[in-house]
């Protein structure tokens, strides 16, 4: 029972973005509007891609763990926006929510003590909820990095 809370808590500070990781709300607060849908030579995608695209992955690793009923978006397209930068005025802060509403669903499907991270997802090929926990860390952490760095390229990160 307490390795099983422990494994729980791991997955917990990597979902929270803590330890060697930048928290995600650290990272989006303050991002200047003028700046979401900015190109910059050294990226490929903007602020609002980059978003967009934690929005969507998150909701679909957290869809596909729950959900038999679930069917993912198309590859690569269903997964990016169409637009460079946020389509309405308060799209960012509806995508900033939805993300905070998802990862915290996530961090609630692990933190439940009847919840096997272990189990095969039964409509998957193998998948477990601590692997799908662990790939929304992973994929969280490497487009945080992405954001981090276009704040730096862009003059906005301290």
């Amino acid at each position: 029972m307490q390795q099983n809370k422990a494994l729980r808590d791991r997955l917990l500070y990597l979902l929270q973005g803590k330890g060697a990781h930048v928290q995600f709300n650290k990272v989006v607060s303050n991002f200047p509007p003028n700046l979401r849908g900015k190109k910059n030579m050294a990226l490929p995608y903007t602020a609002w891609q980059l978003l967009e695209h934690m929005r969507i992955a998150q909701w679909d690793i957290l869809e596909f763990s729950k959900n038999s009923e679930h069917v993912s978006p198309k590859w690569p397209e269903g997964y990016w926006p169409d637009t460079d930068y946020p389509p309405e005025k308060n799209s960012w802060e509806q995508s900033v929510s939805s993300f905070q509403n998802d990862l915290k669903a996530m961090q609630d499907l692990v933190s439940n003590p009847k919840t096997d991270l272990l189990i095969k997802i039964p409509h998957g090929n193998g998948q477990t909820i601590l692997r799908e926990a662990l790939l929304l860390a992973d994929h969280n952490a490497y487009h945080l990095g992405q954001l981090v760095m276009l704040r730096k390229i862009l003059g906005v990160w301290k």
